[in-house]
């Protein structure tokens, strides 16, 4: 097989993954892989192992043209441009149009559950992307309803601490079917590397539905410390965050995704991500206990 591999957004932490999990899980010839990023000096370690390391930026559509040319399945990550609304669609809109002009075959697009229907401000950029991608002539495409990462404990954890362990939160009794980042990128690397072709949807969930109580407990548990989750209204939950300093707009993000939570569109337990890896997801309170020592020292 010599089919080339094409990761968009490489020297991220979920791309970085994705490319390890080709070479090292998968058995990937890294002559095979093309790492793409808008910085490819990032990159060093991968082309020093045989990846090729391609400049892409998503602004530049002159860039992508080049970027994916030759390419035959390509895993198109969504990008972190939420600092204007449709900023993030128009940077995915130009990726999946050059993929399309450079007679890529198959594109793999990491979305987010029922995007279509969940109430995130940032759904409908995910649900756009997605209808954008099957009204395309490109034969094949994969779409990943990616689950929130585990590992965004170590983003919300500071915060929680500052608060003497109270954890300000609008999700109710909504409950999260969390997924660690590591396992998503092994089924996305598992999707990239697969050579069936077709049009297929996977919702990739971890094993289990916690409400924002359980996880507290579990975290509590783990690191030897009382987690106290404090319910808020979504709008006050805003007024939290901005007071705190966060732009309103991020504010605003930020709660939106309490609120999905709430509305019960992020707790569904799947076995895709079986079906995909012919794995079971790690579970929260393994995940918890391989990291105790990085999320211990936001103790101190």
């Amino acid at each position: 097989m010599t089919q080339k591999l094409l990761v968009t957004g490489a020297s991220g932490q979920l791309g970085q993954a994705v490319v390890r999990h080709l070479i090292d899980t998968l058995h990937i010839e890294p002559g095979r892989i093309v790492a793409a990023t808008r910085t490819p000096e990032a990159l060093d370690a991968f082309w020093n192992r045989g990846v090729s390391v391609r400049y892409a930026d998503f602004e530049d559509v002159g860039s992508l043209g080049c970027a994916f040319n030759g390419i035959d399945r390509m895993l198109l990550i969504s990008t972190d441009a939420l600092d204007r609304r449709g900023r993030r669609f128009a940077q995915q809109l130009a990726a999946v149009t050059a993929a399309e002009a450079a007679g890529v075959n198959h594109v793999v697009y990491t979305s987010m559950p029922n995007a279509d229907r969940a109430t995130v401000i940032v759904a409908p950029d995910h649900a756009a992307t997605e209808a954008a991608l099957a009204s395309t002539v490109i034969p094949g495409w994969t779409v990943l309803r990616n689950h929130w990462y585990f590992d965004n404990l170590y983003l919300t954890l500071p915060a929680i601490l500052r608060n003497g362990g109270q954890w300000f939160h609008a999700a109710g009794a909504g409950k999260l079917a969390n997924i660690s980042r590591d396992d998503l990128a092994l089924a996305a690397a598992a999707a990239l590397a697969d050579t069936s072709g077709g049009k297929r949807m996977f919702t990739l969930s971890g094993s289990e539905a916690l409400t924002t109580d359980e996880q507290a407990n579990l975290i509590g548990d783990t690191l030897g410390t009382r987690i106290s989750p404090v319910f808020l209204p979504e709008e006050a939950l805003v007024g939290r965050m901005v007071k705190s300093g966060l732009p309103q707009g991020l504010a605003r993000i930020f709660a939106s995704f309490d609120a999905n939570t709430a509305a019960g569109f992020v707790g569904t337990v799947t076995k895709d991500f079986h079906h995909l890896t012919g794995k079971h997801p790690k579970s929260f309170s393994a995940w918890l206990a391989d990291h105790r020592g990085g999320l211990t020292k936001l103790l101190s």
